[in-house]
């Protein structure tokens, strides 16, 4: 009888981390050349549910699972939650009827696409974390990441009321959108908040 695959949790995870790094991507790109991307993103989130329909399926009945369950399922939730994140911002993009992309929301793309690609270095790592000289070094960066975030956050919200303090509406939609675009860099930190976790655990 041949033997029954064993599912690989740190697979799915490092395919989740790239979907990020993909979204992040088109974020930029939409913000870049002011194209269409709604459906190129949802896509990216459909397969993300799908990568996590498949975690929790298969964690449920894992005789021996690499670490705790119920830290397998929460980081495989806070890798969709940045795909979720990022989408949201592109659907609020299309909401609000943005017309023009100021140079400040362009940066705050940037950054966010950087951090994903932290995010995406330390899950290629994650499976050497017992081992590993580099993975805290790499969880480490998306946390300095999102430190950047807060601090890009302040100053682009100042500039909006200091700049454009005329144009309510504009000051209104931007300071939500960059409010919805400063959550995907928390939503990276969260992922590096639970692998410290689940290092802390299994040292």
């Amino acid at each position: 009888m041949a033997k029954k695959h064993k599912y690989d949790y740190f697979d799915a995870y490092e395919e989740l981390s790239d979907l990020a790094v993909q979204e992040a991507s088109v974020l930029v790109r939409a913000m870049e050349n002011f194209t269409a991307v709604l459906d190129e993103a949802h896509a990216l989130e459909h397969a993300g549910d799908m990568i996590n329909h498949d975690i929790y399926k298969h964690v449920g009945n894992d005789f021996m699972p690499p670490f705790d369950r119920e830290d397998i399922v929460a980081l495989a939730g806070a890798l969709d939650e940045i795909l979720d994140e990022i989408e949201d911002v592109l659907q609020y993009f299309y909401m609000f009827d943005i017309h023009q992309i100021p140079e400040d929301a362009l940066r705050f793309a940037t950054l966010i696409r950087k951090s994903c690609k932290a995010v995406d270095a330390a899950m290629e790592d994650f499976r050497n974390f017992k081992k590993s000289k580099n993975f805290k070094q790499l969880v480490i960066q998306v946390s300095d990441n999102e430190e950047e975030a807060d601090a890009l956050y302040v100053e682009v919200i100042r500039n909006l009321h200091v700049n454009h303090a005329d144009e309510p509406m504009h000051v209104l939609k931007w300071s939500r959108l960059y409010a919805f675009m400063e959550s995907c860099c928390d939503a990276c930190e969260h992922v590096a908040d639970i692998v410290e976790t689940v290092v802390m655990k299994n040292s």
